[in-house]
């Protein structure tokens, strides 16, 4: 057994199975306590919707936190620590106020709240039938414009403009190089489209086998050996796949 560095999605990934998450913590916990083993969480909420699942469901106090779909990072988020360094890296190309003025004339797009709105992530519901027109015109808008920016829609529902340099994939390679930590050492748990950015670099990757269809078809699409689609469910699937690697 050695130090590695877990990585993992929330809502219907870690979270999702009470039990299985109560047993997952209790291995988490020990191995961190014996080997050093960093938790970082890479979350689609908030950093005000994280602390409310957080004390619900009692997660284990992460090393590191990225929030809001790899929009924001805490280095220590007891002290809500930002990094200014990974802000700075979103900043460039990015202008907020033309994004939100283009997309206010796309009827079907519908503000999400403002606690998930920040300066680098502009939310919004759309549905799935509508996305399918209205997400390439949007794009190809944005990038007449000039604006350098990502859409990343998952759920069927949910839609974020991010800057073409953020996202949950980026924002694990930015913090895993900060950490001095291998990508063989680092293993990234997910179960929605947001999380396809997760598994794109050559990190283990365990998905969880109640994944959405998005990325389903985007791992049918992308097999490799270091990517493990798992049989279990939520907490249980995550166990299943450190069990694989080695990692537990």
């Amino acid at each position: 057994m050695a130090s590695f560095l877990f990585i993992t999605d929330l809502d219907n990934t870690l979270v999702g199975d009470d039990i299985a998450l109560q047993t997952l913590n209790q291995k988490l916990s020990q191995h961190r306590q014996e080997y050093s083993t960093k938790i970082v969480y890479a979350t689609g909420r908030s950093l005000y919707l994280y602390q409310q699942i957080a004390k619900e469901k009692s997660l284990l106090p992460p090393d590191a936190l990225i929030t809001s779909v790899g929009t924001e990072i805490y280095l220590n988020p007891n002290e809500r620590k930002f990094d200014w360094e990974w802000a700075e890296i979103l900043s460039q190309g990015w202008d907020r106020d033309e994004i939100c003025a283009i997309a206010s004339h796309f009827s079907d797009l519908v503000p999400q709240p403002r606690s998930e709105q920040n300066a680098f992530k502009v939310s919004y519901y759309i549905t799935e039938q509508a996305a399918a027109e209205v997400l390439p015109r949007l794009e190809s808008t944005l990038s007449q414009h000039g604006l350098q920016t990502k859409l990343i829609y998952s759920a069927s529902q949910d839609l974020d403009i991010l800057p073409s340099r953020g996202d949950k994939g980026l924002a694990v390679q930015f913090l895993r190089q900060k950490l001095e930590i291998d990508a063989q050492q680092t293993v990234v748990c997910g179960d929605s489209g947001n999380d396809i950015a997760l598994f794109r670099g050559e990190e283990r990757g365990i998905i969880v086998g109640n994944a959405k269809p998005e990325l389903r078809q985007w791992y049918q699409e992308n097999q490799t050996d270091y990517r493990y689609f798992a049989q279990a469910y939520y907490a249980n699937g995550i166990l299943e796949g450190l069990q694989y690697f080695n990692f537990l």
